[in-house]
């Protein structure tokens, strides 16, 4: 696995999301790199390569900025001990699939929906402590940053996911791979 020193623009994307999993999200937010097919890249190009076919973007620009959004989205994130601390005072947002939920849950965790996220933006208030869960705590940082975005002061996300609350804090709750 790369290392976080070892990450330059001749890196590849896939080893860079392998260090900065939010990295296609910064790309994106950021320079509309990575969000869609027209401005997408794949796993084998370099960063200096998608730098280079987005307009002449500076690849020492787009890495800081990468690692930039790392270092804001750790600071989004609740360990599982933590959250086991804590589980009680906060509101537990599971944004994984029906299946997903059904098969492996964290105990008080609401699955998400549409019609729940509708409620929380018209009446939740906004200071009020959640944490999202998602199986390995990536695509729950999208919800995250969804919410903070729309004013919530105190949305976090499970570092790991549920997968890591399985291992690091509850053994009983399942693991399992998707393919």
């Amino acid at each position: 696995m790369t290392t976080t020193a070892a990450v330059s623009p001749d890196a590849t994307m896939r080893e860079i999301l392998e260090v900065f999993p939010g990295a296609q999200r910064a790309l994106f937010r950021k320079y509309h790199i990575g969000g869609c097919s027209s401005c997408g890249f794949r796993p084998d190009e370099t960063l200096a390569q998608v730098c280079a076919r987005s307009g002449g973007l500076s690849p020492a620009e787009a890495l800081n900025h990468i690692q930039t959004s790392h270092e804001a989205d750790l600071k989004f994130q609740v360990s599982p001990a933590d959250l086991a601390r804590e589980k009680d005072a906060v509101k537990l947002l599971d944004i994984r699939t029906r299946e997903e939920f059904d098969a492996a849950r964290i105990e008080g965790a609401t699955f998400f929906t549409q019609e729940l996220m509708q409620e929380i933006l018209s009446k939740w208030n906004p200071a009020e402590a959640m944490v999202m869960i998602d199986h390995q705590g990536v695509r729950a940082m999208d919800a995250a940053a969804f919410f903070a975005g729309h004013g919530f002061t105190n949305v976090k996300v499970l570092r790991g996911g549920i997968d890591a609350w399985s291992v690091e804090v509850d053994p009983s709750v399942p693991r399992y791979h998707l393919e």
